[in-house]
């Protein structure tokens, strides 16, 4: 039987590299695949080329985070039906060719998460550092190694995600969605991605303000205040 597919793209300001990463992901994958996009509050064209490009939009008045937009995109996905849900950047650092490497590991996996190649590639140095930072500190949280806490290029089975359902709402979700699947034993796979730097359309990642939500959320988890 042929699994559906579905992917979420959350979106704010990505209105110059968001139809080729909607195109990529057309050619590499079955042409039943649902795309939906979430425009996080965008400013600019995003919510135009959107409609022009996915097959639903879900469009928030206001900026309200990754997380919401990503849980958002989530229930969208599983009310189609979709057996298996890619997540992906709207701003053109992943390559849309490696979602079927993605949906493959999860022939053994329950959850498969891009791992972006850190030594001799074209991510800055101090993305490198709090890259492997995270992943050491998230590893030591869930007892597994991690090679790659952060990464917005993901696929899961639909179980895990009705199953794990973070309360985060910004870029520290991926990283609490991370932990609570492991915690509820669901297996986890990295895949190799390359990462491409210097796109048209700036990281919406804030070193102090992001780095510190997930600092706290490790902390919580870390500690034993959340269970």
């Amino acid at each position: 039987m042929t699994q559906r597919v579905a992917c979420v793209i959350p979106a704010l300001n990505a209105e110059p590299t968001l139809a080729s990463v909607v195109n990529g992901l057309r050619a590499s994958l079955p042409a039943n695949t649902f795309i939906a996009a979430i425009d996080d509050g965008s400013i600019d064209g995003t919510h135009s080329v959107a409609q022009r490009e996915a097959d639903a939009v879900i469009r928030f008045p206001r900026n309200q985070g990754k997380g919401a937009a990503l849980r958002a995109g989530f229930a969208a996905a599983l009310d189609q039906g979709a057996d298996v849900v890619v997540a992906v950047d709207a701003d053109g650092q992943h390559d849309p060719a490696f979602a079927p490497a993605l949906i493959s590991a999860l022939q053994t996996a329950d959850l498969a998460i891009g791992a972006r190649v850190r030594s001799g590639s074209t991510m800055p140095v101090g993305r490198r550092l709090t890259n492997a930072l995270s992943a050491a500190a998230v590893g030591r949280c869930i007892g597994q190694p991690v090679a790659d806490a952060q990464c917005g290029f993901r696929a899961a089975r639909a179980g895990v995600l009705a199953a794990v359902r973070p309360l985060s709402d910004r870029y520290e979700f991926e990283t609490e969605f991370l932990i609570l699947a492991a915690r509820r034993g669901y297996r986890i796979a990295f895949v190799p991605i390359p990462t491409r730097y210097g796109t048209d359309v700036p990281s919406q990642f804030r070193a102090f303000r992001d780095s510190a939500r997930i600092i706290g959320t490790l902390w919580r988890y870390g500690t034993g205040t959340v269970p």
